[in-house]
């Protein structure tokens, strides 16, 4: 639903704006469909552990900060 709040709108004019609405409406319920939800699966926190991390060796902890 549309409301004109300020100003009086000719009919075209009123016309013009819905069709601008519409036609945006209607672009981005095209696009929304063409990709696979893309930001939930961005947003996803189990995308983050679905691959193996390197685990650190056995002297690792020695390495961390004093040169060999």
């Amino acid at each position: 639903m549309i409301k004109v709040i300020r100003g009086n709108p000719t009919p075209e004019e009123l016309a013009a704006a819905l069709a601008v609405v519409q036609a945006r409406a209607a672009a981005t319920a095209a696009a929304s469909s063409d990709t696979q939800d893309l930001p939930e699966q961005w947003s996803d926190p189990g995308r983050i552990a679905r691959h193996d991390r390197p685990r650190p060796g056995p002297r690792a902890w020695a390495r961390t900060y004093w040169p060999v």
